[in-house]
């Protein structure tokens, strides 16, 4: 799949960093779905369905996209895909287990509808599982979005508020942060490995070799997920909200 800003992709040095960022959530909640019945809304690239895979009984993949429909279904077939609008999702009334929906919610529109759809095809007891950007520190200080694919991006009491409206109840609100080596090329990169990449991409200005080796170096390891009981959900890079169909 072609690199355009709105979809991670694995495999490639100067996306790592994200790609990595978003593959900690799928390894640490992959659990959540052993032996179940699991839908992800919104799979872009598929590598995350795919990991899922491995645990669950059954995967159910839906995306909007016909191209990243295709790609997965060449590339991950033990995901069963289906083109569909997250907003009115292809499947039956309480038809699965787990909703996934990683690092998607802020590219949606209508994101009250999207949740109710969640509510209709899970089962009763049934989780939804939702990671994205944390507003206040991806684009602080803005009205708008910095990334242009993103319609509305959420802080934790505002995604809280959306799952609770939707008829959820929250399991857990979780944060991923840096972790120690991720904290040190931070320092190495004058305060910030984020900005430093953001930099060269709205500048359209070539990586030094340091850059990109500290880049294509992450791995998911170097990233910390903590819960909001233990640790300041404000100041996470993303969230990961966990919460239950009644």
């Amino acid at each position: 799949m072609v690199l355009t800003g709105e979809r991670t992709i694995p495999g490639l040095d100067v996306e790592n960093y994200w790609f990595r960022r978003h593959e900690v959530v799928y390894q640490q909640l992959a659990a959540r779905c052993s032996g179940r019945d699991v839908l992800e809304a919104g799979f872009g690239e598929g590598y995350g369905a795919d990991l899922i895979a491995d645990v669950a009984q059954r995967v159910i993949g839906v995306d909007y996209d016909d191209a990243a429909v295709a790609h997965v279904r060449a590339r991950y077939p033990r995901v069963e895909t289906l083109q569909g609008n997250l907003a009115e999702l292809p499947l039956p009334d309480a038809s699965v287990d787990v909703v996934v929906n990683f690092q998607v919610i802020e590219h949606l529109w209508d994101q009250g509808q999207f949740i109710a759809e969640c509510a209709r095809v899970l089962r009763p007891g049934g989780v939804l599982m939702v990671s994205t950007p944390n507003r206040i520190t991806f684009s602080p200080g803005r009205d708008t979005p910095i990334n242009p694919f993103h319609t509305r991006e959420l802080n934790a009491a505002e995604l809280t508020e959306l799952l609770v409206d939707g008829g959820f109840v929250m399991d857990a609100m979780l944060g991923v942060f840096h972790g120690p080596v991720l904290r040190e090329l931070d320092a190495r990169h004058g305060g910030s490995i984020i900005d430093a990449q953001i930099a060269r991409a709205l500048a359209d200005a070539p990586w030094s070799d340091e850059l990109l080796a500290d880049v294509a170096g992450v791995t998911s390891d170097d990233f910390d997920i903590l819960d909001a009981a233990d640790h300041e959900i404000d100041d996470s890079l993303d969230l990961v909200a966990i919460a239950v169909r009644p």
